[in-house]
């Protein structure tokens, strides 16, 4: 229990939220009968509810989000200190935050030169794809418009981004969808669609080129995938992947965009997931981490070569990109963002990332040791996951219901964790973790021990 949370002085608080906040992602019947959950502080990692009930938070916000951990001053001051001194203009003219963190931002990521600012992740894979459009009519007699997305990959909730996702379940309901969007096979190796085969990764690669081929390379103008794979199942890259799909993508003149929006600004040990695998995209886009979620702020970054191409023929009046984001013109969310890196550098997090990391998969696997259940363990950083099956010969997934059941546990035992959800219908079977860059051991073995003991009551006794 925290003392400084008073039930009693919340309760019109909770009151108010049942009577009128339609939250994310949230079936509401159960609110006719129950409280909905409103957390009230945070500190570190730890989180306070309206009951004054303590939990550690395992996903750092629910979606990834809070890398340097609640409660950080410094990031609310500098935050207050734009605001006063000028807290908007549209970003067709610059501000002071912009450029310094455009600048900096641009140091951690050789080979790109331009930052294009707007406020979530579906708005800046949004953009990348109006860029490819508008590219394909300029240059391309409008043929290279088609942009490819890969099976269980996930980019946004617009219309254009749920029309490139590859979590089926995401856009159920929603069409019809934008066309011109074209799927590519997954590559998690675990559920392989070749069978056991040697060298899956090139060959989970070469699927994408067969589906270029089929298109006619001509009509291909993009293609974008996660570096990991987040909520299609924190899907690592195998062996030789990356270095064939950029092969392909260069060879048919396909521009790559790597959406960071989850693995960006730290969470994978690196500032970029993307810089683990070599790879040098021509559009990158993140947004959760960028500030940590003490202000709305995503980025486009991408080339010098890709930004002249809009300078072409400055007299025509169509010439540039003709797009805005009302608050990608906030000053709060670069003046949040520079801070927000200033820590992790300060506090060495990337390197605390890669230990902590490490420590969370090696205590998974040990968990996959003693539960049968766990039928696979895959991640890098601290972002990590634990596919949950029925079997291990087969591989068939656990029971959505009883995966859910796990976190139910965990979150009444006071951590926080997340599983797939609403993806891939049959597949929503694994455990997701993304603990904030902070996170220490002892934080580390706390999530891990409830884990082990959620699934002992969910699934039954270990080996």
């Amino acid at each position: 229990m925290n003392a400084r949370v008073r039930p009693a002085e919340l309760r019109p608080v909770v009151e108010a939220d049942r009577a009128h906040v339609w939250h994310h992602i949230t079936q509401h019947k159960p609110f006719e009968t129950q409280d909905p959950r409103v957390y009230v502080e945070g500190r570190g990692m730890r989180l306070w509810d309206a009951a004054g009930l303590e939990y550690l938070d395992a996903v750092s916000g629910g979606v990834w989000t809070v890398n340097v951990g609640y409660g950080r001053q410094s990031i609310a001051d500098a935050v207050r200190e734009q605001l006063l001194k000028m807290n908007y203009f549209s970003n067709s003219a610059g501000s002071v935050p912009g450029a310094r963190f455009a600048a900096q931002l641009i140091e951690k990521m050789p080979g790109l030169s331009r930052v294009y600012y707007a406020n979530s992740g579906s708005e800046a894979n949004e953009k990348v794809f109006k860029i490819v459009r508008q590219i394909a009519h300029r240059h391309h007699q409008g043929r290279k418009y088609k942009i490819l997305y890969r099976e269980r990959d996930y980019h946004g909730t617009t219309i254009a981004t749920l029309s490139a996702s590859g979590q089926p379940q995401r856009s159920l309901q929603y069409g019809p969808l934008t066309p011109g969007f074209v799927e590519v096979p997954h590559c998690l190796e675990y559920h392989s669609q070749y069978g056991p085969i040697a060298h899956y990764g090139e060959r989970a690669a070469d699927a994408i080129e067969d589906v270029i081929l089929r298109e006619g390379p001509d009509t291909v103008g993009a293609l974008c995938l996660e570096p990991v794979t987040a909520g299609g199942g924190v899907i690592t890259p195998p062996a030789g992947y990356w270095e064939r799909v950029q092969e392909i993508c260069r060879r048919h003149r396909v521009l790559l965009h790597i959406d960071e929006v989850v693995c960006g600004v730290g969470r994978t040990g690196k500032w970029f997931g993307y810089q683990h695998y070599g790879i040098r995209p021509d559009f990158v886009t993140m947004a959760k981490g960028v500030a940590s979620g003490y202000a709305a702020i995503s980025c486009v970054v991408t080339t010098e070569a890709i930004f002249e191409l809009f300078k072409d023929d400055p007299g025509d009046p169509l010439a540039y990109f003709r797009d805005i984001s009302t608050f990608g013109g906030c000053a709060a969310g670069p003046a949040a963002a520079l801070e927000n890196m200033r820590i992790i550098e300060a506090e060495g997090l990337l390197e605390n990332t890669s230990a902590m990391g490490a420590r969370l998969m090696g205590n998974l696997r040990e968990l996959q040791e003693r539960h049968a259940v766990i039928g696979d363990v895959r991640g890098i950083g601290l972002f990590c996951g634990a596919e949950l099956v029925q079997d291990r010969t087969t591989r068939q997934p656990a029971e959505e219901k009883r995966v859910q059941a796990v976190v139910a546990e965990c979150l009444s035992q006071g951590v926080i964790i997340g599983a797939t959800n609403r993806s891939i219908p049959g597949f929503n079977n694994t455990l997701c973790l993304s603990p904030a860059l902070i996170a220490t051991a002892s934080d580390i073995d706390h999530i891990t021990a409830t884990i082990d003991r959620a699934l002992e009551k969910v699934f039954g006794g270990r080996h």
